[in-house]
């Protein structure tokens, strides 16, 4: 069933609209025919249905309070995707707060497979930001998605520049095309709330040495890998595969494969 306030066409308010993800988010919400509201830190000039609007989720709290409650006027639907290697948990809380003020209809979250059993503090402060949405009250849905891709790209790029390529024994992941995550997500978006779906990860599941292998393969390189042991609790939950899709969950279709092919192209 279609999201009662999206087929009024009110504004979606997107958080992270100029990130990674957000960048192609904002396009669908327009394509269905949405007007959207951007958070960003930085002024821009609008564009044909995408209005920009100063807040800084992080920055003063006063401040940050009195532009999410203009942004947030007249929205039913947000998209919260904005986020870094520190500070969800409290960018969400603040969110959380404006989002009831004004009445919102339905909040969707991205999060992250693992978010609470990965015992690293990204992880910890995006359960939090699970824990403030789910216990706020309001409408909402959460996506719990695996590593993207392009975060992929950016790990085994500074792998490959050292002088043994590091492989650590045990740590696999599932990386998910951002497209894929986009495309859920809208779909989430314009629909129900429905609590905490299916986790999102790509279609297949590489160890770390072998992400680093097929990045050096399509550049027609080879390295040598050192192989070692994650120590530790990280260590631990890495070779548990506790930051891997459990079995109900759904898959991109996007590998990581075509994913290079297509940078390389490009």
């Amino acid at each position: 069933m279609a999201n009662t306030a999206n087929t009024a066409k009110t504004p979606v308010l997107v958080t992270g609209g100029t990130g990674n993800l957000g960048r192609h988010v904002v396009p669908l919400l327009r394509a269905a025919g949405l007007p959207v509201r951007v958070l960003s830190r930085q002024e821009r000039a609008g564009e044909d249905g995408v209005t920009y609007l100063r807040g800084d989720l992080l920055g003063d709290a006063a401040q940050a309070a009195a532009d999410l409650d203009a942004a947030l006027a007249g929205v039913h639907t947000v998209l919260h995707l904005a986020g870094g290697p520190k500070g969800d948990d409290v960018a969400t809380r603040r969110l959380v707060d404006a989002a009831r003020r004004a009445g919102v209809r339905h909040l969707v979250y991205i999060s992250v497979i693992g978010a609470d059993a990965v015992p690293l503090g990204y992880f910890r402060a995006k359960h939090a930001a699970e824990q403030a949405v789910a216990g706020s009250g309001l409408p909402y849905t959460v996506l719990r998605a695996a590593q993207f891709h392009d975060l992929a790209l950016t790990v085994v790029e500074k792998m490959a520049k050292l002088p043994l390529v590091p492989a650590p024994g045990g740590v696999r992941w599932q990386p998910v095309d951002v497209r894929d995550v986009a495309a859920r997500l809208v779909e989430l978006a314009l629909g129900e709330p429905a609590g905490t779906v299916a986790d999102l990860a790509g279609p297949e599941v590489y160890e770390m040495g072998e992400l680093a292998k097929g990045y050096l393969a399509a550049h027609g390189r080879t390295r040598r890998q050192l192989h070692f042991r994650l120590p530790g609790k990280v260590g631990r939950a890495y070779r548990a595969g506790t930051n891997l899709a459990p079995a109900d969950a759904e898959h991109g279709r996007r590998t990581w494969e075509e994913f290079l092919a297509e940078r390389l192209a490009a």
